[in-house]
């Protein structure tokens, strides 16, 4: 009762007047101006400390009248003093310029400028209360990493599933992606994907970001919505003077002898006497490449012998180009009063065309043949400005936040944002055509299960493949996030001479998400002819990665497909085919309020504490389709829920001296549903005995987790780090599967629609559920400096990077499809070992790094039963940088990315069932930058 007194006068005292006062001021880099985030500014002979924002600003408050001796440190540079003069109810400011050491300081020497990046990183790294890695534009640069999602697979614990060969998904501590949480400036960033949360990390080039902050432990400040971790990507502060940087290059993608053409601009200054700043920054990308890919689907007979019921060759040519432009903006009233200004514009136009064979339908005969039917398939779209005889992928994403920073008091610090974020995906005009030819006599080779393959018994002829179907789809989707948010933060110790601080806030988010497809099938009035009296295109297996043997053959031509007037009814006759769209579309509502208390206690200089509770309330209101025989409508379903989640956390941090430090922490976290397994959509095919439902009912994920961490940070810029985790997820989500779902199991699922299932029959059933529980663990080592205590000046100009995760899970409540429970299952998409490395050599004018990452093998989607299962295959890549400055303004760089030719890989069941097999080829680029 004592200690409860003592907090509520502490906190009275802290809102209240008295005679004290404020230093306030920035930290930057005294040679090239920049801001220096994550600096320890203290207060000689007190326990007074504080860390600089990411603008480089920091303050003090309540400080009583009187000099100080104020310092500041810096890991890379020198440390650096004055003396302030405090008055009552005032702001003193005192600004700081660090310069790097220097060859007479012995450790203290930067080499180049990848170093001064790494200094930032690390600096920000060792100050943080919770356990976060960092990496910078600086680092990042030194990478050759075009977008942010290959950029942060460099992360110790962090690996990425590719999509034509770009980092796409992010996965932490072999947690999936709807398990993580990515933010701008610390607003969510919406998903342009219709099913699911997951951010499209190829979508922002890395030019874009000042440095990229995973958060691996929560603090009660910061949105809960993240398990896995929460990667926050920063945008460049204004600078202090004037900036200017341009950036060219050109390169290569061999896989389709194309060019790949890269731009980017900066410009940021500081008028109106420094009050106002501005920077502006753009990129401009156009990647021309594809891939080559092979898919297969396999199946048991009745002797249990595992064969091939589907292969698939496919031949993709793409198109990537991405425009991204930012402002961000600072307006600097007084010492005690400024707001922010930012906005991102991201447009990803993805145009491809898909080139695809389809084997399917493969019965054994008695022969040991295989009867069945081929396919062959060009996706594309119309043939006009934007979609340029190509499917079009029309992917934006952008976000406009306005925030304030205001000092009320000498004890009471407040700042506020709000800010609108919305993304968008639009496929318009999206053909396809296909031809088949049926009752075809094919062969197997499934000796080599790594490469099966499909081929018809007489080889294929173009005039025996009759035309099947012409198709066009508009497919878009759109979300909208509303966000505000307001912090307090005053003083408030309950131990003598020892710094606290008490900060609470309030949250809100307004959500509103929405997929609108409609697929429309044309019939030509007139014959077509065959496949070969139509205009067409021929590959051979010649230079197919996959394989020679992987021929993908004939197929119609995209300019054929693009100039289809399709609208003409003297042409064509149209049908709307809802079964396409009708279970897809759906909208979603959600509101999330947040509130929460965070203390900060130190104990004493080594010693500090985070203690807190966040409350996190979530109402949904969601609407779906109740679909029969997949194309009549029955009636929408309207669902409304909400749910309260409470969230304490404690994180401590021990400092054994200023650069070995421990740390460790509980938290709790959660993961909302993926919005298609919300939406309350039932869709009911008779023919099949087959129901796909929605789960409005689905919970959050909710978990709790352990977190220690040791790090050991170099004054030569480096850190060694080894930690271990532990997660206890509930209410995890998985794919339901039930081949005895019967009327009464409808009825209970949905009691207010009709029932379509007879009494008696038992029918097949889908839908995502909550599992029991899985528990997730595992550890991670790192290791990163400058070899500088080899013999030799060539050797000390070495440096290291490198780091290793390990993780396992173990899942319980999930059941096979005739309903039994599963056993030795771990949470999908739980990546037991990855690996990251890379060495480099940098003096002040060259430097060259090669990069390696790998990721084990792990499971990607439970299926049905084991045999059905779906595993994302192990994969290395390794890459190559270098660049050189001929003068203090200019720089020539080469990048080559995927010198391994590495593969996507999926295998069913097992590693010798290959599901999915794509290659990319390398790819280069040689470019100039100007940085002034």
């Amino acid at each position: 009762m004592k200690n409860f007194y003592i907090l509520a006068a502490s906190l009275v005292s802290a809102l209240t007047f008295a005679q004290n006062g404020v230093i306030a001021g920035k930290v930057t880099d005294g040679d090239n101006k920049f801001s220096l985030p994550g600096a320890t500014i203290k207060i000689e002979n007190s326990n007074r400390y504080t860390v600089s924002d990411q603008n480089g600003g920091y303050e003090f408050l309540s400080l009583p009248e009187g000099t100080y001796t104020v310092y500041v440190e810096y890991i890379g540079y020198v440390t650096a003093a004055q003396e302030v003069v405090v008055t009552s109810n005032a702001t003193t400011t005192a600004n700081f310029q660090l310069f790097t050491g220097s060859e007479e300081l012995e450790e203290l020497v930067i080499i180049g400028d990848f170093l001064r990046g790494q200094a930032k990183a690390l600096n920000q790294q060792r100050n943080n209360a919770n356990i976060t890695n960092i990496i910078s534009s600086d680092q990042v640069g030194r990478f050759p990493d075009a977008n942010v999602g290959d950029a942060l697979k460099r992360v110790p614990g962090i690996t990425m599933q590719n999509d034509q060969g770009e980092a796409r998904n992010i996965i932490v501590r072999g947690l999936s992606p709807e398990l993580n949480s990515v933010t701008l400036n610390g607003d969510r960033i919406p998903s342009a994907e219709g099913d699911n949360r997951n951010v499209q990390m190829d979508l922002i080039p890395s030019d874009m970001i000042s440095s990229i902050e995973v958060n691996k432990t929560l603090t009660p400040d910061m949105d809960a919505d993240a398990i896995g971790g929460s990667v926050n990507l920063i945008t460049r502060a204004v600078p202090n003077r004037e900036r200017i940087s341009a950036t060219l290059s050109g390169g290569y993608a061999p896989i389709r002898d194309k060019g790949l053409y890269n731009a980017a601009f900066i410009y940021g200054n500081r008028f109106a006497d420094n009050k106002l700043g501005i920077i502006a920054s753009g990129t401009w990308q156009s990647q021309n490449f594809g891939s080559d890919n092979v898919e297969a689907v396999w199946d048991k007979d009745d002797n249990g012998n595992a064969y091939l019921t589907e292969m698939d060759i496919r031949k993709y040519d793409v198109q990537r180009v991405r425009r991204s432009a930012s402002l961000s903006a600072d307006y600097v009233f007084n010492e005690n009063n400024r707001i922010d200004f930012t906005a991102m514009y991201n447009w990803r136009d993805d145009r491809e065309n898909r080139y695809r064979a389809r084997y399917r339908d493969l019965e054994l005969q008695d022969d040991g043949t295989y009867i069945g039917e081929i396919r062959r398939e060009t996706k594309g779209g119309i043939d006009n400005d934007r979609n340029k005889n190509t499917r079009l992928e029309d992917q934006r994403v952008m976000n406009v936040s306005l925030r304030g920073e205001h000092l009320l008091s000498p004890k009471l610090d407040m700042d506020w944002a709000v800010s609108y974020s919305k993304a968008s995906e639009d496929r318009p005009n999206e053909r396809y055509i296909d031809f088949r030819q049926q009752d075809v006599v094919m062969g197997q080779n499934i000796g080599d299960g790594n490469q099966p393959l499909v081929y018809a018994v007489g080889g294929e002829d173009p005039n025996n493949f009759e035309l099947r179907k012409i198709t066009e789809n508009h497919d878009y989707t759109q979300e909208e996030e509303i966000g505000a948010k307001l912090n307090f933060r005053v003083p408030m110790s309950i131990i003598q001479d020892q710094k606290g601080r008490l900060r609470f806030g309030a949250r809100l988010r307004l959500k509103d998400k929405k997929r609108d497809n409609i697929f429309y099938e044309y019939e030509p009035l007139t014959p077509f002819g065959s496949l070969a009296e139509t205009p067409n295109v021929n590959w051979s297996g010649s230079g197919y990665n996959p394989g020679s043997q992987y021929a993908p053959g004939y197929f119609p031509d995209r300019a054929l497909l693009g100039s289809l007037d399709l609208t003409n009814p003297n042409l064509f006759e149209s049908s709307l085919q809802p079964s396409e769209f009708l279970s897809s579309n759906y909208t979603a509502k959600e509101r999330i309020t947040a509130g929460y208390l965070r203390w900060d206690q130190d104990f004493n200089e080594k010693t500090s504490l985070i203690a807190g509770v966040r409350l996190e309330h979530t109402a949904i209101e969601y609407t779906g389709n109740y679909i029969m025989d997949e194309e009549d409508l029955v009636g929408e379903i309207k669902n409304e829920n909400d749910y309260l989640n409470v969230l304490p956390s404690v994180t401590l941090k021990h400092k054994v001296n200023d650069n070995f430090i421990l740390r460790a922490a509980v938290t709790t976290s959660i993961a909302r549903p993926n919005y298609y397994n919300l939406a309350p959509y039932v869709n009911v095919i008779p023919a099949d005995t087959e129901i796909a439902a929605g789960n409005p009912n689905l919970k959050a994920t909710y978990a709790t987790n352990f977190d220690v961490m040791a790090e050991n940070y170099f004054e030569n810029i480096g850190i060694v780090s080894a930690g271990a985790f532990y997660k206890n997820l509930d209410n995890f989500i998985y794919t339901y599967n039930n081949t005895i779902f019967t009327s009464s199991d409808f009825a209970a699922q949905f009691p207010n629609v009709s029932n379509p299932i007879p009494a008696g029959e038992n029918w097949d059933f889908t839908q995502a559920r909550n599992g029991d529980k899985v528990s997730v663990y595992g550890f991670e080592v790192a290791f990163q400096r400058q070899l500088d205590f080899l013999p030799g000046k060539f050797f000390k100009n070495f440096g290291l990077y490198a780091n290793y995760t390990f993780t396992k899970s173990e899942a319980k409540g999930i059941t096979n499809e005739d309903g039994t429970a599963r056993t030795g299952l771990g949470l999908p998409r739980t990546a037991p070992h990855m690996v990251n490395g890379s060495l480099a050599w940098e003096n002040n004018k060259f430097s060259a790094r090669i990069s390696a990452n790998f990721t084990s093998a792990y499971l990607d989607e439970i299926g049905g039963n084991e045999f059905e299962d779906s595993y994302y295959d192990k994969q290395f890549f390794l890459d190559f940088n270098a660049s050189y400055k001929f003068t203090p303004n200019w720089r020539v760089f080469l990048e080559a990315n995927n010198l391994t030719n590495q593969p996507l890989r999926y295998y069913q069941g097992q590693s010798n069932r290959m599901k999915q097999m794509e290659y990319y080829q390398s790819r280069f680029t040689l470019g100039v930058k100007y940085d002034f």
